[in-house]
């Protein structure tokens, strides 16, 4: 009986640390709301991927660079991360303005993504924010893991304040070959 209870905790315990290092393997996407609710109380930056439901290379986004496993770590670390689907329905307030889709043309964008993208409505882009919930940059287009991998250490680590990005990427040795 000793054995069983010995062999069921050690089994509990196991399953529990793989469970959690397959949680760090995918990227935690929270809403935007949710996002700068925990920026407040833990300030840390913001990262957006402006999408569509019927974009392709979005699609392919998430499934090979969003879900490698090196990605994902850093941006769980460093960022919270949101996915905005540009053309959603539901009204976000953020900074005293409340943003909807006012469903206007045959594909009707959200007003936050429109605010986000500066207008340039090009998918996927990705928004980078500061603590303050302040706009860095927005980078568009699909990257594979190995393209996206030093940009978002470019912004997480704040070297785009102190070096121009061709120096920077040129030293960055990414753990993704």
């Amino acid at each position: 009986m000793k054995k069983l209870i010995t062999f069921t905790i050690i089994l509990f315990f196991a399953v529990n640390i793989y469970a959690q290092n397959q949680d760090n393997k995918k990227i935690k996407w929270y809403s935007f709301e949710e996002a700068i609710k925990l920026q407040a109380e833990n300030p840390k930056k913001i990262f957006i991927d402006v999408y569509t439901d019927w974009c392709g290379w979005c699609k392919k986004m998430d499934a090979n660079t969003f879900s490698h496993p090196v990605i994902a770590e850093y941006m769980n670390e460093h960022f919270y991360a949101v996915k905005f689907n540009a053309e959603g329905k539901e009204p976000v307030e953020f900074k005293g303005t409340k943003f909807i889709n006012e469903g206007i043309g045959g594909r009707p964008t959200h007003q936050l993504a429109q605010a986000l993208l500066n207008g340039q409505m090009s998918y996927p882009s990705y928004v980078f924010m500061n603590k303050k919930s302040e706009l860095i940059t927005i980078v568009p287009g699909y990257m594979e893991a190995k393209d996206f991998d030093p940009i978002v250490h470019f912004f997480a680590e704040d070297k785009f304040l102190s070096e121009k990005w061709d120096v920077f990427k040129s030293k960055f040795e990414s753990k993704i070959k």
